[in-house]
């Protein structure tokens, strides 16, 4: 009966052991087997790391897309600049028009656009400023002087208007330039070597701006007071300041 029982604790022992032994090979096996396949450990790795590349390449792309925003922000402001400099010049056609002398060449002035004033010439007792004023956008030529007449306010003929002289010899550009809000000043002198025997009958100067393109109907009449004497007078060009336009009316030696 000992002998019996000895062998059954033996066979426990035995069982025992293989147990464990089975054990550590299937510890074993399970090492071995995660070198060939993640466990859940390594699929939280692999996820982590998947994720991040994800994260990477959107956050490539967002680059890229970022820059192909700024590129495009970049050409619509470039658009954006070309046009504005194009607004800029149409706006400068509307508030300050064309100044160049080209362009007065090739347009002469309109009456509408211009502001004709007649004043006596300051420390003169004979001289006239005769002051053309460009009141419109864009430059505008006017003929070398202005057409100008001196006579009666009452006479209904004037075909019998006193001329005056004026700078012979003409010849260059196709027109006087006048810019926006610019003067074209010529001076006459009505009695320039204050001899006696001068015309006491003239009270009016009759002014046309632009003789060469303006009808008569668009003259302009200037009272000159009653003490006025006239006797041979002289007007010069069209000039920037009124002591130019003195020394041309001194020039003047033609009839016009």
């Amino acid at each position: 009966m000992r002998t019996i029982h000895s062998r059954k604790r033996t066979a426990t022992v035995g069982a025992a052991v293989t147990a464990v032994l089975a054990l550590a090979l299937t510890a074993c096996g399970g090492d071995g087997g995660g070198t060939k396949s993640a466990g859940p450990a390594d699929n939280a790795a692999k996820s982590a790391a998947s994720a991040g590349a994800s994260q990477q390449s959107g956050s490539d792309e967002a680059t890229d897309t970022d820059s192909a925003k700024t590129d495009g922000s970049a050409k619509t402001v470039a658009s954006g600049t070309g046009t504005s400099k194009s607004g800029a010049a149409k706006t400068g056609t509307t508030t300050g028009g064309d100044t160049s002398d080209g362009y007065a060449y090739k347009h002469p002035c309109k009456s509408e656009n211009l502001s004709v004033r007649v004043y006596a010439r300051e420390g003169s007792a004979t001289q006239q400023v005769i002051e053309v004023n460009n009141t419109g956008a864009n430059a505008c030529g006017l003929s070398y002087f202005p057409r100008v007449g001196l006579g009666s306010a009452s006479a209904q003929d004037h075909s019998g208007d006193v001329v005056p002289l004026v700078p012979g010899g003409l010849g260059g550009a196709p027109a006087y330039p006048v810019k926006p809000k610019t003067a074209a000043i010529a001076v006459i002198d009505l009695n320039p070597s204050g001899a006696d025997g001068a015309l006491t009958w003239i009270n009016e100067l009759n002014v046309l701006a632009d003789g060469d393109h303006m009808p008569n109907a668009e003259q302009l009449n200037f009272p000159l007071g009653p003490d006025v004497k006239v006797l041979d007078p002289k007007l010069g060009l069209y000039s920037g300041t009124i002591a130019e336009a003195v020394s041309s009316m001194k020039q003047a030696d033609s009839k016009s």
